[in-house]
C-alpha cells in the first residue's frame, strides 16, 4: 500500500454536460472522495475548447486547451477523458495509457472499435481503462458483467440503451402521433440533438451493443459487426396493430449467444425496433429511460434499469470508475483486464431465429391470403397470427410469424412484394421477448 497522504492527480478532457458535473463532484466532494479512496484526489486541471469562456465554478488557472500536454503532465495520474467522438480522443487516451495513467471513458463510439488497441495498451503499462459510463449512463451493467457474473456463462443481453429513440417510440404510442411530429418534440425537450441521425438510426445503440458483446461472450466485437436497423420508418398503424396484439414497440440492443445444430457458439448482435409483449419488463421502461436485461446460466434473469444519459447520472457512473482507479493506484492494484479468450465468431443476421410482424395492403378479393401463406409455407415458416383490417379494394394483412432463420423471412418478405394481388408492405417488424 502506497502512502494515503500521496495526492491522486486527476485531469478531465472535456467539459460539457457530464464534464461539468464531474468536476462539481470532484471540487464538492473531496472529503468524502478521499475517504472512499485513501487518499486525496486532486484536480490538475480541465481541457476545454475555449478558455475564454466564462466558467465561475473553477478556477481559470484549472482551465487549458492543450489537452495533450495536460496529458502529459507528470502530477496527472487518472485522465478521465469526456471529449467525444474518434480522433484526438484515441491518441490522448493512448498517450496517457502508455505513459502509466489510469483512464476513465464514457466514449463508445471510439470504444465499439478501439476498446482492444486501448485494452493492450492498459495491461502493458499495467493501468487501467474504465468505461462503466459508455453504455447505459448511470446504470451498473459493465461492472456486474465484468465482475459480478465472471464466474458464470451469459446467455443473452438485451435491453434499450438509447433515451432518444425510447422517448419518441414511446410518445408515438401513447398520443398516436407520427414519428416526425415527435422527432422535433424530442428536439424541442433537448432529447435529441440537432442531428438526431446517430440515435434514430441505432447506430448509437450499436455502438453500444459492441462493447456489451464483447464482454458478455469474452469476444471482440465492433459495431461493424453488429446489424442495425433505426426507427425512423415506424409509424402510428404498426404502433396500434402492436397494441391489438398486446405489444409495443422498443429499439433493441440484443447481444445473444448462438447455438448451431452441431453445437457450434456464434455471437449474435443486433440493433432493431421490434414487437415485445407487453408482459415482458422491457415493455414498461418509457421516456429517456433504459434498461438492461442479462440473463445468465446459473444467474439467470437479471434487469438493471435507470437513467440511461444526462449530465449527473452520467457523471456517477464516470466517478464511480474514478474511485476504482483512484483505490487501485492507492492499493497497488488493478480492475478486470480485457477478456477475449473465447475468440467466438459474428452469426450474420441471416442466420438468427427471429419472428416476423409483416403489415401489407393487399388486395381485398378471394385467394389472396391463401397465396400469402403459400409464400411462408415454402419456406417451412409457421404463421401464428392473421389478421385483416379494411375492405372494398384493399386490405391490410398483419402476419406474425413462428421462429424461423432471418434469411428465410426476408426472403419471403421479397417474394410477398412481387406478388400481384399485394399492393404495399407497409412495415416488416420483428417480434422478441417470447418463448415462440
Amino acid at each position: 500500500m502506497s502512502s494515503a497522504s500521496k495526492p491522486i492527480g486527476v485531469a478531465v478532457l472535456g467539459m460539457g454536460n457530464v464534464g461539468t458535473e464531474v468536476v462539481r463532484i470532484l471540487t464538492e466532494s473531496t472529503g468524502d472522495l478521499q475517504a472512499r479512496v485513501g487518499a486525496p484526489l486532486e484536480l490538475r486541471g480541465v481541457a476545454v475548447r475555449d478558455i475564454n469562456t466564462a466558467r465561475p465554478s473553477i478556477p481559470a488557472e484549472l482551465l487549458t486547451d492543450d489537452p495533450a500536454a495536460l496529458v502529459a503532465r507528470d502530477d496527472v495520474d487518472i485522465v478521465i477523458e469526456l471529449i467525444g467522438g474518434i480522433e484526438p480522443p484515441r491518441t490522448h487516451i493512448r498517450t496517457a495509457l502508455q505513459s502509466g495513467k489510469s483512464v476513465v471513458t464514457a466514449n463508445k463510439a471510439l470504444l465499439a472499435d478501439y476498446t482492444g488497441e486501448l485494452a493492450a495498451a492498459a495491461a502493458e503499462a499495467r493501468v487501467d481503462l474504465y468505461f462503466e459510463a459508455a453504455v447505459a449512463g448511470a446504470i451498473p451493467v459493465i461492472r456486474p458483467l465484468m465482475q459480478s457474473l465472471a464466474g458464470d456463462t451469459v446467455q443473452r443481453v438485451a435491453g434499450i440503451v438509447n433515451g432518444t429513440t425510447n422517448f419518441i417510440l414511446s410518445a408515438m404510442a401513447e398520443t398516436g402521433a407520427d414519428y416526425a411530429e415527435t422527432l422535433a418534440e424530442a428536439g424541442r425537450l433537448g432529447y435529441a440533438e440537432a442531428d438526431p441521425t446517430a440515435d434514430v438510426e441505432g447506430y448509437d445503440a450499436a455502438a453500444k451493443a459492441a462493447i456489451l458483446a464483447s464482454i458478455a461472450f469474452h469476444s471482440r466485437v465492433t459495431a461493424a459487426d453488429v446489424y442495425r436497423e433505426g426507427i425512423s420508418s415506424i409509424t402510428p398503424a404498426d404502433l396500434a396493430s402492436a397494441a391489438q396484439l398486446d405489444c409495443t414497440i422498443k429499439l433493441l440492443s440484443i447481444c445473444e449467444r448462438v447455438v448451431d445444430a452441431d453445437g457450434a457458439q456464434r455471437i449474435s448482435a443486433r440493433v432493431y425496433p421490434a414487437l415485445i409483449p407487453l408482459s415482458h419488463p422491457l415493455a414498461t421502461v418509457n421516456g429517456v429511460f433504459n434498461a438492461v436485461v442479462v440473463e445468465a446460466e446459473n444467474a439467470g434473469r437479471l434487469m438493471f434499469y435507470g437513467q440511461g444519459a444526462g449530465g449527473v447520472p452520467t457523471a456517477s457512473a464516470v466517478m464511480g470508475d474514478v474511485v476504482m482507479a483512484a483505490r487501485n493506484r492507492v492499493y497497488s492494484g488493478r480492475g478486470p483486464l480485457e477478456s477475449t479468450y473465447a475468440s467466438l465468431p459474428i452469426a450474420p443476421i441471416g442466420s438468427v431465429p427471429t419472428r416476423y410482424y409483416v403489415a401489407m395492403e393487399v388486395a381485398d378479393r378471394p385467394g389472396v391470403l391463401a397465396q400469402v401463406a403459400g409464400e411462408f409455407a415454402s419456406r417451412d415458416i409457421g404463421i401464428a397470427v392473421v389478421r385483416q383490417e379494411g375492405a372494398q379494394d384493399r386490405a391490410r394483412l398483419v402476419v406474425v410469424t413462428h421462429r424461423a432463420p432471418d434469411g428465410a423471412l426476408s426472403e419471403t418478405v421479397a417474394a410477398l412484394e412481387k406478388m400481384d394481388a399485394v399492393t404495399k408492405i407497409s412495415s416488416v417488424l420483428r417480434l422478441e421477448g417470447t418463448d415462440d
